[in-house]
């Protein structure tokens, strides 16, 4: 397909302008699914989201094309002996898109921020490995300043953890992680990430934020390896009409595709070749139980529901590109993991087989045709979703169940599964870091991210226990106890382990696949 090299808009223009030397900008634009809550990296929850922090914010390390960490702000550190404590030397000439200098203090400020309970940080709880940080998080300890960080001087920063964690240089690229301008927010408090005022220190810096319609990037000319970037900036589109973002695509008027229309696929095989990137990948895309609700509340419900799921047809029939079916919460490839961890005791078992024992599980519920279940079935707008839940309904259809399906856009879908708003619902998990706790997190009780609401005291427990367990084998046992456990009680119901499903215009270049689908644009270069 071809592609535009598209010239910037507004007050961009003329900074652009003189950068290139007055020659056309190499703008990629990417289809980026649902519309950005906020440009505050402590405010974000969606992969979606990512892609534009990823490309204007940088931690003490970040992603190369493969997604491995790599320093990105530390030029070095040390460990401890014991694991406990990181010192890191940052970059002298790591500077904000201001010019002011990036400080040890602006992550000391950042992660004191973050924990901060009064910023409902979302996924705070990513960094609790972090000395004090869940007591700060959860209110015991009111003083954010007894969390585990400080600052040396201005270019030395030390953390300490509360217990080693093996896998502890993958968080520190993740959002949550990123450093925060202290000097600006100082000056201006939460003003400080409009558009006009914001500074970033990665390798973009965004320059127009339209809500509903784009996010718009160029260089950051700040940055410490400016000269070596080749795309002058992104156009991240708010779109989630995949079948008209597919059709602008193949009019040469967007880049990269970060979704397709899933009945394309044969079609992108056939007539596009090379440019879709349909890569296993660590992410899980299931349905969530609202446990705080009858009859979601009762395991044998639950049960049925997720017997009578045919995940071995979604990917190959219903979606047509292969996504492997998914008996267990977390997905293969895990580090210090087994290959395929827990996974249902019926997994094995003919579908017809499960059917049946489903329907006798609904009928100790105390539903059947006298007594059918109603359920809503809530999903973010989009023709994949969609295809799904259909196909979905229709499977429990012969349970007697009568399915309502409700469609929201991202936002307010994830809204109000955060606030309890549903019944049966979509959800979506992308890993952040490499590690299987990052997955069973996600059913941990008090994490904001456990929509369902279920909650286990011996899972909780285990969670806790493999937190300190330096014997990764011993850890790794007790992980996958506690995977069982949730499966033994349909704490949710996982159908698919993700494909990536990127499309992308053969004139990108250094588009690397990998296991968390991460692609950062320093990375990547456009011809004409």
């Amino acid at each position: 397909m071809s592609f535009s090299f598209r010239t910037f808009t507004g007050a961009l223009a003329l900074s652009t302008l003189l950068a290139v030397g007055a020659a056309e900008a190499k703008e990629m634009v990417v289809y980026n699914g649902g519309d950005v809550t906020s440009l505050d990296p402590q405010k974000l929850s969606g992969d979606w989201e990512d892609r534009v922090a990823g490309d204007i914010y940088e931690g003490l390390f970040t992603e190369d094309a493969n997604a491995k960490p790599v320093l990105g702000v530390a030029k070095s550190y040390e460990v401890s002996d014991d694991g406990l404590t990181y010192t890191f030397k940052l970059r002298d000439d790591a500077k904000w898109s201001d010019g002011e200098p990036v400080t040890a203090e602006d992550f000391v400020f950042a992660f004191r921020r973050l924990m901060d309970p009064k910023n409902a940080a979302q996924y705070a709880y990513l960094q609790y490995p972090m000395k004090n940080a869940e007591a700060i998080n959860t209110g015991k300890i009111k003083d954010t300043s007894e969390l585990g960080i400080k600052a040396v001087d201005d270019k030395t920063l030390q953390i300490t953890l509360e217990h080693a964690v093996p896998y502890y240089p993958s968080l520190l690229m993740h959002y949550t992680a990123y450093p925060i301008p202290k000097h600006l927010v100082d000056k201006v408090g939460d003003a400080w990430v409009k558009i006009g005022n914001i500074v970033t220190d990665g390798p973009y810096k965004p320059v127009e934020w339209v809500p509903g319609s784009h996010v718009l990037t160029a260089k950051n000319d700040q940055w410490y390896d400016v000269k070596d970037l080749d795309i002058d900036g992104v156009r991240f589109l708010s779109m989630e009409d995949v079948s008209a973002g597919f059709r602008r695509y193949q009019a040469g008027e967007i880049d990269w595709m970060t979704d397709y229309p899933k009945d394309q696929f044969k079609f992108i095989e056939a007539n596009l070749p090379g440019q879709g990137h349909f890569a296993p990948f660590a992410g899980l895309y299931y349905y969530v139980f609202n446990t705080s609700k009858p009859p979601f509340d009762n395991a044998k419900v639950r049960q049925a529901l997720s017997m009578a799921v045919y995940r071995e047809a979604i990917g190959p029939k219903v979606l047509g590109s292969g996504e492997p079916a998914a008996f267990g919460w977390v997905p293969p490839g895990m580090n210090n993991y087994p290959e395929e961890g827990a996974r249902f005791d019926w997994k094995d078992e003919p579908y017809p087989q499960r059917v049946e024992e489903a329907k006798k599980l609904l009928a100790e519920a105390g539903y059947g045709p006298d007594k059918p279940l109603n359920i809503t079935l809530s999903y973010n707008t989009s023709d994949n979703h969609k295809r799904i839940a259909v196909a979905i309904a229709a499977m429990w259809k012969p349970l007697g169940i009568n399915v309502s399906l409700v469609n929201a856009e991202v936002k307010v879908h994830y809204a109000n599964l955060r606030e309890g708003a549903f019944e049966v619902a979509r959800a979506g998990w992308l890993a952040d870091f490499n590690d299987p706790v990052n997955f069973l997190d996600l059913l941990k009780t008090g994490i904001e991210m456990n929509y369902g609401r279920w909650s286990n005291e011996k899972y909780d427990a285990l969670l806790e226990e493999a937190s300190t367990q330096q014997d990764l084998e011993k850890r790794a046992e007790t992980l996958e106890s506690a995977e069982k456990i949730a499966l033994d009680d349909d704490a949710a119901l996982p159908i698919y382990f993700y494909l990536s499903e990127n499309i992308v215009s053969p004139k990108i270049k250094g588009f690397e696949d990998n296991v968390f689908d991460k692609h950062r644009t320093r990375w990547m270069s456009m011809s004409e």
